[in-house]
């Protein structure tokens, strides 16, 4: 009977954090203006922390949730964009191959590295753009457009190796590299909105079969990825969303450039502080 009465409690406090992990992300993506890992993740982090899995493995869950709960909103957002005429089929086919063999190259890595190690890499890339949004000003393409031929895979391949490191879908680091590549915007987000796909898939597949033979995993987990925090983060995130966006519209364009740089910085030092301590 206890075992019983503990499993309905670990499963209670993971129901409510993962339904208080999507009003969060939710609110925040419609905020900042972003989706995905960025926001889920350092979320998923500390609400594993909270149920104490082992640091080791603590970042593996947050990243293959993450991934598995991008994939529905890379999918409407994909669709969205595609009827507007916002999605580069050309660049898409050109880039497939690419994008997939680093988000593969990603997931191995992921499973063979210790916890600690993914923090950092996380650490890392979010100060990183972190600094690039509170520099502000627009920026100016830096080519006329993507390279051709064997280098012309570098990019797509660092994209989905990186997404899948740190649970990422497309958007965080394929539209700034896109409009490097002197794509307009919205043509950018479009196509960096199937991206998504194209990494979380994979991604999330990978995180499921690396992990399924793992202990200590927390309950609903198969693998890596936490299916109850699935099921209860994307529909929280879709409809706490619209909040966030109106009080993005009352901040201004500047406002939400500064609390994203903040939220980054914030993030960074949060696992700065779990590598260092943990």
């Amino acid at each position: 009977m206890e075992t019983i009465m503990s499993n309905w409690e670990e499963i209670t406090l993971l129901a409510v954090a993962m339904l208080a992990t999507g009003l969060l992300s939710g609110t925040l993506a419609g905020l900042l203006g972003i989706g995905g890992g960025i926001v889920v993740v350092p979320a998923l982090y500390e609400v594993f922390t909270l149920l104490e899995v082992p640091s080791d493995i603590r970042m593996h869950v947050a990243i293959g949730t993450s991934l598995a709960a991008i994939i529905p909103t890379s999918i409407a957002s994909t669709k969205a964009h595609f009827r507007r005429g916002e999605v580069d089929l050309d660049l898409i086919k050109s880039w497939a191959p690419a994008l997939l063999v680093g988000a593969v190259g990603g997931i191995a890595f992921t499973a063979l590295v210790h916890g600690l190690i993914l923090s950092a890499i996380f650490a890392a890339m979010t100060f990183l753009i972190g600094l690039q949004m509170a520099r502000g000003g627009k920026k100016k393409a830096l080519f006329t457009s993507p390279p051709k031929g064997v280098a012309g895979q570098i990019p797509p391949f660092g994209v989905g190796a990186l997404s899948t490191m740190m649970g990422l879908g497309g958007g965080t680091l394929g539209v700034p590299l896109l409009r490097a590549f002197n794509f307009p915007t919205s043509k950018a987000v479009g196509t960096a909105a199937a991206f998504g796909l194209i990494i979380c898939i994979p991604g999330t597949i990978g995180m499921v079969v690396s992990g399924w033979d793992v202990a200590n995993l927390p309950l609903g987990n198969f693998g890596y990825v936490n299916f109850i925090g699935f099921a209860l983060i994307v529909p929280t995130a879709i409809f706490t969303a619209p909040t966030g966006a109106s009080l993005g519209d009352r901040l201004g364009p500047e406002g939400v450039r500064r609390a994203f740089a903040c939220f980054l910085f914030i993030v960074s030092a949060r696992m700065i502080y779990t590598v260092l301590f943990d």
